[in-house]
């Protein structure tokens, strides 16, 4: 299956310099103040890009942003996008023309991961403000790359940390910097993809690391980041295990894709592939050969589907971390111990919902922007020696618990207003997650524990904000 990549370089350059403090988002406000509305061009008009980073940004702040350019190397898929976020601004297949014509105050970043850097650096280069999709990158070289042109640029690199800003998750920031537990010691953290979310990744690009570089990186570096924020440390060494042991030639029967396969009947992961995601991507295969609803039985898949990590945080915490692809149910599980209790949460377990919902529409719902009031979430504190305590935070219309329209918000509309949990996220928060599952991925292929300090030029500190 050919993949929707673009041409891309690898860019490596070693640096001995330190980066600086985390990273807060540019002020991207003062921009719109003296110009009237912040000038953005898109590269990457795939299903996120052209949603999240385009039809919503037109339908939220239509005062505050316009579209100056969009592309992409698909030109069908270009066009489709264009007219599916309404934006009124050139298209462009060469990106530097792009750059170059449009002269954007933001760059965004939406392609397939393994090119991020790639787009990235080049707008630092160019001293453009960039925002990424996450993950920033795929990879120690490329994370290197971004880290030193952003040295170099008089720019900033925004990485779109949504799950951060989930009012749930934030609950459980808030406990842990007012320590509620006391000194944090070990932390245990399970993430469930269900059937239907879980075998998409292996219908995609994302089911090869090459492109996505496993779901270590593509999906788990949303988990990390989330680990990094709420300990407020960063990660030391990692040793990890996985395998590929469901999806892929773990079958026996397999065909093409979904749509042609002669297997249909028999295939509980078939799926049929809507109106939407045929526009977009089927019919617009002749421009790069890219399928989207290839086979989950293919038999050049690579990418991990059964993962497990041992991190070692600079501040002394231990955290044992697993995901798994196809679960029953989609959710997660954590823990915090500390000396003087433990706070437990979850979300998504169907015994702990008065009303259980259809597993099938499950991810579509959290993706949906207009979402539904669900009641709430759960976390429950005990003292060492005492009583517990249930803490229940309100779910909230909107994709993500409505963390979705609070990273937007916080983009947009006041990028200088306060910030007391540390929710804007910048290059090194980027890299610090990334880190992780890139770490795990050599973790796993080597056999061996895995230090930080191997991959990148960023010593871990015991605290983020040291």
């Amino acid at each position: 299956m050919k993949l929707p990549i673009q041409t891309r370089r690898n860019f490596l350059k070693t640096s001995s310099l330190a980066v600086g403090g985390l990273l807060a988002n540019p002020a991207l406000s003062e921009i719109i103040k003296a110009k009237g509305k912040l000038r953005i061009a898109l590269v990457g008009t795939g299903i996120r890009g052209i949603s999240f980073w385009g039809v919503r940004l037109l339908r939220e702040f239509p005062d505050l942003v316009e579209f100056v350019g969009l592309s992409d190397h698909n030109e069908g898929r270009l066009a489709f996008g264009k007219n599916h976020i309404g934006a009124k601004c050139k298209t462009y297949l060469d990106f530097d023309e792009m750059l170059a014509k449009s002269k954007p105050d933001l760059l965004i970043v939406t392609t397939t991961d393994s090119t991020h850097d790639e787009f990235i650096v080049k707008g630092l280069k160019s001293n453009i403000n960039v925002l990424t999709e996450k993950p920033m990158t795929t990879d120690e070289q490329k994370c290197q790359a971004i880290l030193d042109a952003e040295r170099e640029s008089s720019k900033k690199l925004i990485v779109g940390f949504n799950y951060r800003y989930n009012p749930h998750y934030t609950k459980l920031k808030e406990m842990l910097m007012n320590n509620r537990i006391g000194k944090v010691t070990s932390v245990d953290f399970h993430w469930y993809l269900n059937v239907y979310h879980g075998s998409s990744y292996f219908r995609r690009w994302h089911a090869y690391k090459e492109f996505g570089g496993s779901l270590w990186v593509h999906k788990a570096t949303h988990h990390f980041d989330l680990l990094n924020w709420w300990l407020d440390s960063e990660p030391v060494e990692v040793k990890a295990y996985g395998s590929l042991e469901h999806y892929g030639k773990n079958n026996e029967f397999r065909g093409e894709n979904c749509r042609t396969c002669e297997h249909k009947a028999k295939c509980k992961f078939h799926w049929e592939i809507d109106e939407f995601h045929t526009k977009l991507y089927n019919d617009n295969a002749q421009y790069d050969g890219y399928i989207r609803d290839s086979c989950v039985w293919r038999e050049d898949i690579d990418t991990y589907d059964k993962m497990s990590a041992q991190i070692t945080y600079a501040n002394g915490v231990l955290v044992n971390y697993s995901l798994t692809t196809y679960s029953p149910y989609e959710g997660m599980r954590i823990a915090f111990n500390g000396f003087d209790g433990r706070i437990d949460a979850w979300d998504g377990i169907p015994w702990r919902k008065e009303e259980k919902e259809n597993q099938a529409k499950l991810h579509a719902m959290e993706m949906d922007q207009q979402g539904d009031e669900r009641d709430f979430e759960e976390i429950v504190v005990m003292d060492n020696f005492g009583e517990y305590e249930q803490v229940k935070v309100m779910r909230e219309k909107g994709g993500h618990g409505g963390g979705d329209k609070r990273l937007h918000h916080k983009i947009f509309v006041d990028p200088n207003e306060p910030d007391p949990y540390g929710h804007a996220a910048g290059s090194r928060d980027g890299a610090m997650s990334i880190l992780i599952g890139v770490a795990a991925r050599k973790s796993i292929e080597e056999n061996r524990p895995v230090k930080i300090e191997e991959l990148v030029d960023l010593k871990p500190r015991a605290v983020r904000k040291g």
